[in-house]
């Protein structure tokens, strides 16, 4: 990863941010409630794919809607980031695969 990637992402994250930063103010509290979990639970997609602009673009449609927040995304937010995630391998999944076989050499 050279200088120009590095600065490339720095500004299609601050895009990001200043998308999320438009949305009314009950999205962003979500939004933000979201990233923290991914950040958390560490989805692969998540970096090499495009999840968190999925969302944006989701929340931007149901905003220019009049639609609730809540009532795109449900009461629970763990359990909608859940399901979208449900069928990709996180860091941990990763990391557990890894321990499990290294027990198994041992």
């Amino acid at each position: 990863m050279g200088i120009r990637d590095v600065i490339e992402g720095k500004r299609e994250w601050r895009a990001h941010m200043a998308r999320v930063k438009a949305l009314p103010p009950d999205y962003q509290i979500v939004y933000k409630e979201i990233q923290k979990y991914f950040f958390k639970i560490g989805p692969v997609d998540l970096v090499e794919g495009n999840l968190l602009q999925g969302i944006v673009e989701f929340f931007e449609e149901g905003a220019a809607a009049g639609t609730g927040v809540l009532e795109l995304i449900g009461d629970d937010v763990a359990a909608f980031c859940d399901d979208l995630v449900k069928d990709s391998p996180t860091y941990a999944d990763i990391y557990q695969e890894s321990v499990s076989k290294e027990i198994g050499k041992g």
